[in-house]
């Protein structure tokens, strides 16, 4: 008998149709509830999930047969990845899917910071036309640094390669990694010469709300941030604590320690962040673009072809 994939998620067919191919049998159900899943979970022996919930052990439990989980998407913090490890279930993450798609947005985030879009944008809509105060600054010959040089930061050095910048990536995991387009750098020479900061790190116990005003407090010129990793990696008072005081001249923030509405807007920070002129918003669209729908289920599809080898 086939084994069965079910599909909790919205994939591109491409997957189903790849995994179909390699003889699963694929129950896609997009609309599935997180209760229907638990259900109706023991019959299968692989998930695929992009953000809709968590698989954590309630769902491992009711779940007997399963080998694999595959994750649309990059990284794997909405999985329980101690308790898939100690039952030997396999983890499938489509991280390559969409670094393109990132690297470009947190270039466009940068790019937006620095000569004011928004702003300008705002007044010119409103019958302002001030040059002076929308003066911007140039990338050439500025030093990014970048914190984590996986996939993601990799797409944004190979972005930024043709702006005439420095690029200084810190990697705590990584030795011997520098390339064409970046400089392996201690954490000392980040915080000493860069202009922007850019987190391309996983979300984790040793990350979680790793930028605060600590981390801020060690940098010596004031600096644009960048954040299309993970929300909670980042302190949001303590980046418009920063802001305020000059240390950070710009925030693009494609991630938030709290995402979508109502919960949003119940967070004490919210409206000072909603209303600060230097901060740009995204709601978490850096890696989720038409194009990279279609690659990350095209990545995983070719992860599942390897693992059945």
């Amino acid at each position: 008998m086939s084994k069965k994939i079910l599909i909790v998620d919205d994939l591109h067919p491409i997957f189903k149709a790849r995994a179909a191919a390699m003889g699963y049998l694929v129950d896609d159900r997009p609309n599935i509830s997180r209760e229907e899943t638990i259900a109706t979970i023991a019959d299968y022996e692989g998930i695929a999930v992009r953000t809709k919930f968590n698989i954590d052990q309630e769902i491992f439990n009711a779940a007997p047969k399963l080998e694999f989980v595959a994750r649309a998407g990059a990284g794997l913090d909405n999985i329980d990845v101690d308790m898939a490890n100690q039952r030997g279930i396999r983890l499938l993450a489509a991280n390559e899917g969409n670094m393109d798609a990132v690297g470009e947005h947190a270039v466009g985030l940068l790019l937006s910071l620095m000569n004011n879009f928004r702003r300008a944008d705002l007044q010119v809509r409103n019958g302002i036309w001030d040059r002076e105060g929308n003066r911007g600054y140039e990338l050439k010959d500025k030093t990014v640094g970048i914190i984590g040089y996986g996939f993601m930061g990799r797409s944004f050095a190979r972005k930024l390669s043709g702006f005439g910048v420095k690029v200084l990536a810190y990697d705590k995991y990584k030795t011997n990694f520098s390339d064409a387009y970046a400089q392996e750098a201690a954490m000392e020479e980040i915080v000493k010469h860069c202009d922007v900061l850019s987190l391309h790190i996983p979300l984790t116990k040793e990350t979680r709300q790793m930028v605060n005003e600590e981390y801020f407090f060690h940098f010596k010129k004031p600096i644009f941030l960048i954040n299309t990793a993970r929300g909670e990696i980042v302190n949001t008072q303590a980046v418009l604590n920063n802001i305020a005081n000059g240390k950070i001249l710009g925030a693009g923030l494609d991630v938030l320690e709290k995402e979508k509405f109502p919960a949003l807007a119940e967070q004490q920070w919210y409206d000072a962040l909603r209303t600060n002129e230097k901060v740009i918003l995204t709601p978490h669209i850096g890696g989720w673009t038409f194009d990279s729908y279609r690659k990350i289920s095209e990545v995983l599809a070719q992860k599942l072809e390897e693992i059945n080898r």
